[in-house]
């Protein structure tokens, strides 16, 4: 049977480690086994980074449970939990950077933020008594491995810089433990909520670029957010110290339209990591959670003297 196929013959009449694509697949299995490597666990893939976090939900709480969520992490993830709420899912959101609240069953990091760029107090974190997921999709396994630190649970929407080119959609989870990773396959299993060999290929081939390609937009993004800090223009700027992704402030929402639609060399799109600059007001999807001037900028391999000039042609029109 070829990569792609979706089923395969039994062996001596019995089913063998593959027999049907929904339970597993080797190219899948071949992904997972890298990415966990790579973060220091057992990893198991989902079609998208929500599908995963709904995965983590469906096998480690039950009604009735509330998530300590950090404030300002990736907007959907707090959506995804409101619309589980019929199912007796709650959700309180805390300043990640301090302690967490105290009754909850599940905390939920991100490291750093999406778009705040702010990052966990994981010491406070961990003196809690419930089990700790960290997003790690910006920071990468490159730049902060959170199993190592001792948290439970890894997340990553893989479709971002782990995928790297705008072209998989895929999620993950990287447990600690084999036990809780054995969990999460079989609800994978039981909901369908399964990944397509195509992508998990493709995760394979940019795994192999990932450390070129990440050290390459960290060190253009530190370049941008510097010019940026200095711009008159510019109000705010939030950068980690490293990564790919930043967000900045204009003055209000119709001159952060005018600089996403003025630019060229970088797209005026949503989502992050990929090979090429992006930028979008985060205030259209977000609400009044997101300042209407808050533009999130995520650094490609483009020439960082050639994202700035973009940049600042853009800025100007403001």
């Amino acid at each position: 049977m070829d990569d792609r196929s979706i089923l395969w013959p039994y062996e001596r009449g019995e089913p063998g480690d593959f027999y049907y694509a929904r339970y597993a697949h080797p190219t899948v299995a071949e992904a997972e086994a890298r990415l966990g490597a790579l973060d220091g666990g057992d990893a198991v893939l989902f079609p998208s980074g929500t599908g995963a976090a709904t995965a983590v939900v469906l096998t480690f709480l039950k009604p009735g449970d509330t998530i300590g969520l950090a404030e300002g992490t990736y907007f959907g993830t707090g959506k995804l939990f409101e619309a589980l709420a019929p199912w007796g899912l709650r959700f309180v959101e805390f300043d990640q950077t301090g302690p967490p609240p105290a009754d909850v069953q599940l905390l939920w990091l991100e490291a750093p933020s999406n778009p705040f760029l702010t990052m966990p107090d994981l010491d406070a974190a961990l003196a809690h008594q419930a089990p700790v997921l960290v997003d790690s999709t910006v920071a990468t396994p490159l730049e902060l491995r959170p199993l190592e630190l001792g948290a439970d649970y890894a997340l990553h929407s893989a479709t971002k810089y782990l995928g790297g080119h705008h072209d998989v959609l895929l999620g993950a989870v990287v447990c600690r433990d084999s036990a809780a990773a054995a969990a999460l396959r079989r609800t994978r299993t039981l909901t369908g909520i399964s990944p397509a060999a195509e992508p998990a290929w493709l995760l394979l081939r940019s795994l192999r670029t990932l450390e070129v390609r990440v050290h390459r937009q960290a060190a253009s993004a530190a370049i941008v957010a510097e010019r940026l800090r200095a711009h008159p223009k510019v109000a705010v700027v939030r950068y980690p110290g490293f990564g790919g992704l930043l967000s900045f402030d204009v003055a209000d929402g119709e001159a952060a339209r005018r600089v996403e639609g003025a630019t060229r060399v970088v797209l005026n799109a949503t989502s992050l990591g990929g090979i090429e600059s992006s930028i979008e007001s985060r205030h259209r999807w977000e609400g009044a959670r997101c300042p209407e001037g808050l533009l999130r900028l995520s650094i490609g391999l483009e020439d960082p003297d050639e994202i700035w000039a973009d940049l600042a042609q853009a800025l100007d029109k403001t």
